[in-house]
C-alpha cells in the first residue's frame, strides 16, 4: 500500500514538535533518556517514520527523506544542549552559588625563605674572598662529629641528652662542624670551605631554639694563616652583610676544636646598640662562635700542625635572618605561615 508525501510530512512536523516538547520538559537524567528512546531510539517514532518513506510516490521520496533527516537533527540538537545544561545544573548543585559577599582570598606569591636567602647571601659573600660551598651527610658517626673535632665522648655535648643517638656510634649531626675533618681528610691545604645544613639537638622549640635548625660552618687553612686574617676576613662578613656602619666585638670563649676561642657579637638591629628585650639590654647580638683551628684536629686528620694553620666559625642562619628582620620568635620561621613569610618575598 502506497501512502501520501503530504500525510508523513505532516507526521514529522507532529513528531518534530512532540519530541521538542518531551525533550524540553525533561526535568532530570532519567527523564531525558526517556524522551530520546521514545524519539530517537531504535524503535522510536522517528525511526517508523523514517521506515514509512519506502510507501511515499517514487518522486517525493528524497523530498521527505530531507525532511526526515532535518527532523532527526533538530532533535538530536536540543537532547544535547539538555543534557548540557542538567550536567550544569548538577555542578552547580554541588558546588553552590559565590557569595560575593565574603572577603577576597589573597594569591600567595611565592619567594624564597628568609633563611634561605641569607644562607645563599653568606655563601656568596665568602665565595668572594675563595671560599667553596660543600654538603656533608646529616646522618654522621660519632668520630667525626666529637672525637676529630677534640670533643670527648664524655663531654655533656655527647650526652644523650643532647645528641639524637641512632645506633651504637652513629648519630644525627649536631652541628656542621664535622665537615672539617672530612674535609681536610679529602684533599691538601689550602683549604677554604663553607658548609651550610641542618643539624640537630635535642633542644625545645621554643622562641630562641630549635630541635632542626640550619648552621654554617667555615673552615680556611693554610701557611701562614693567622687571627689577623681571621679577624679580617669576619669584619667583612660583617660589613658587607649588616652594613658599614654595624660594629663588631670579638669576645673570649671555649670550644674545643679552636684555640684561641671567640664569639662574634654585632650592633643590635632592632635598637642600634641602644638596648632592647631582643638583645636582652646589652646593645649587642650573638652571631658566631669561631676561633683559631686547635692543633689537636689537624692531628687527628694528619695535618702538621706546625706547618699549618687556620680558623674556623660556625653561625646559625635562622638566628641571622632574626637579627636583620627584627623577628622576636624563631618559631615563625619554621611554621610555614604564609602571611608572615609573605613580607619577605
Amino acid at each position: 500500500m502506497t501512502g501520501t508525501a503530504a500525510s508523513l510530512l505532516e507526521r514529522l512536523a507532529q513528531l518534530e514538535g512532540d519530541g521538542l516538547a518531551a525533550i524540553g520538559n525533561a526535568g532530570n537524567g532519567e527523564a531525558l533518556e526517556d524522551a530520546r528512546v521514545a524519539y530517537l531510539g531504535r524503535n522510536g517514532v522517528l525511526a517508523d517514520a523514517m521506515g514509512a518513506i519506502g510507501t511515499v510516490e517514487p518522486e517525493r521520496r528524497p523530498a521527505v527523506g530531507q525532511r526526515a533527516n532535518a527532523v532527526k537533527q533538530a532533535l538530536s540538537v536540543a537532547l544535547e544542549a539538555a543534557s548540557t545544561a542538567l550536567a550544569a545544573a548538577d555542578a552547580d548543585a554541588d558546588h553552590p552559588t559565590i557569595d560575593l559577599t565574603l572577603p577576597g582570598r589573597r594569591t600567595w606569591r611565592g619567594g624564597v625563605h628568609p633563611v634561605t636567602r641569607v644562607i645563599d647571601e653568606i655563601c656568596e659573600i665568602f665565595g668572594d674572598m675563595g671560599f667553596t660551598r660543600v654538603q656533608g651527610p646529616e646522618i654522621e658517626t660519632t668520630w667525626y662529629n666529637f672525637t676529630a673535632l677534640n670533643i670527648s665522648l664524655d663531654h655533656p655535648a655527647a650526652d644523650m641528652m643532647d645528641t639524637f643517638y641512632l645506633d651504637d656510634g652513629v648519630i644525627l649531626r649536631t652541628h656542621t662542624s664535622p665537615m672539617q675533618a672530612r674535609v681536610m681528610e679529602a684533599s691538601e691545604p689550602p683549604v677554604r670551605v663553607l658548609v651550610p645544613g641542618l643539624a640537630y639537638r635535642r633542644d625545645s622549640f621554643d622562641p630562641s631554639h630549635a630541635p632542626a635548625f640550619e648552621q654554617i660552618e667555615g673552615l680556611a687553612v693554610d701557611e701562614g694563616v693567622d687571627f689577623v686574617e681571621f679577624r679580617s676576613a669576619i669584619q667583612t662578613f660583617v660589613r658587607r652583610f649588616f652594613g658599614v656602619d654595624t660594629k663588631s666585638r670579638f669576645r673570649p670563649s671555649f670550644y674545643p676544636f679552636t684555640e684561641p676561642s671567640a664569639e662574634v657579637d654585632v650592633t643590635c638591629s632592632v635598637c642600634h646598640g641602644s638596648g632592647c628585650s631582643t638583645c636582652k639590654r646589652t646593645g649587642w647580638i650573638t652571631i658566631m662562635g669561631s676561633g683559631m683551628v686547635d692543633p689537636a684536629v689537624f692531628e687527628a686528620v694528619g695535618y702538621d700542625p706546625e706547618r699549618y694553620t687556620g680558623y674556623a666559625f660556625g653561625m646559625g642562619p635562622a638566628r641571622i635572618a632574626m637579627v636583620r628582620h627584627g623577628i622576636p620568635d624563631m618559631r615563625l620561621l619554621y611554621e610555614g605561615d604564609t602571611a608572615f613569610l609573605e613580607q619577605f618575598a
